[in-house]
């Protein structure tokens, strides 16, 4: 279950609790989820019993969020895929998925590919956008077309983006640094920021070039699976293993906060297209880069031990991780071409 699915379960249900005459509010056009900032407190969270109070308080609705929030925790955890709902002060709700979630999860993003995340989010939605002349606004503009088209969206005429321009030309630039490593610079700062065009930083090989990082993530992702080939292991996402003998797959802090930014890719292409702001991607894309470096070390994906690599015994966990660094990669692909910079399979 993606966060816009779960946002489309929470939105109905305040819809249903209306009309049962269960909750005399008014029903918002859209909710909005999203990862919790602190371990421990579900999968997604939602301040909508919030929102909903404060408006019906000033309509002599019943305005007590934490009543609110209870009602719809009740509807909730009966919903297909929500395995738990917490209500935490002062009226948010705290949900956690079903491990079979997590399984559909990985199995939708290995399914779509480079297109995940791609829908009509913004169907309907006209962004105004102007063609620009300097380097940096011209490349904005350009990658904003393509993130609108991705999402559902029409672009029209208006104005922006509007951006720091940079003193070079674009000719310059690719020169001394490249495509990836110009269009990165150009991209990931917000539009306000001036760009850091400096080749040390951008062309370097170590963990403090974001570009590299994210770069190196995919081409990691992509060796786990010539890795597992060569053991003949298939990916293949498993929902949680109800035997003791088995680890369970997906139950480690690092896969679950890998799992919540795959699950948040398709939101941060909307917002990225309706804000005009690639900036936006490639923090996520950096985000989710650091997420599978964490996870890669702390859940290996691949059997291990002395024997032979033909004896060596992959459980389904292994399989199960295998498919979620797979699917972090086409995750990390995706959105690198939405930005037009590559996603080399070895670095």
């Amino acid at each position: 279950m993606t966060p816009a699915q779960l946002s489309r379960t929470v939105l109905h249900t305040v819809r249903r609790a209306v009309e049962d005459d269960e909750l005399c509010v008014a029903v918002p056009e859209r909710v909005k989820v999203r990862t919790p900032p602190r371990p421990g407190c579900g999968d997604y969270a939602t301040n909508v019993a919030l929102l909903l109070a404060r408006g019906a308080r000033g309509e002599g609705g019943d305005g007590d969020a934490l009543a609110i929030a209870e009602v719809l925790r009740r509807r909730l955890v009966r919903a297909p895929g929500i395995a738990r709902v917490d209500v935490a002060d002062p009226g948010f709700l705290n949900i956690t998925l079903e491990g079979t979630s997590h399984a559909q999860l990985v199995r939708a993003v290995l399914s779509q590919g480079l297109r995940y995340g791609h829908g009509d989010a913004l169907a309907g939605v006209s962004v105004p956008l102007g063609a620009g002349d300097e380097v940096r606004a011209a490349l904005v503009a350009h990658v904003v077309r393509g993130l609108v088209d991705a999402t559902g969206g029409v672009v029209v005429p208006g104005d922006g983006p509007v951006v720091r321009a940079v003193l070079v030309s674009g000719r310059d630039l690719l020169t001394r640094l490249g495509p990836d490593a110009a269009r990165w610079a150009l991209l990931r700062p917000a539009g306000h920021d001036l760009p850091d065009l400096d080749p040390a930083h951008l062309l370097s090989q170590r963990e403090d070039n974001a570009l590299f990082r994210v770069q190196y993530a995919h081409a990691r992702t992509r060796a786990l699976m010539r890795n597992a080939s060569q053991f003949g292991i298939t990916p293949e996402p498993q929902p949680d293993s109800d035997s003791d003998s088995e680890p369970s797959a997906y139950g480690h802090p690092a896969e679950a906060a890998l799992l919540a930014l795959l699950a948040d890719h398709p939101r941060t292409l909307e917002a990225a297209a309706r804000h005009r702001a690639p900036d936006r991607l490639a923090r996520h894309l950096v985000a989710t880069a650091d997420a599978f470096f964490r996870f890669h070390d702390a859940c290996p994906a691949l059997p291990s031990g002395e024997e032979s690599a033909g004896e060596r015994k992959p459980w389904a966990v292994h399989r199960s991780r295998l498919a979620l660094a797979d699917a972090a990669g086409a995750v990390l692909a995706g959105g690198l071409h939405l930005l037009g910079i590559s996603a080399p399979e070895h670095l």
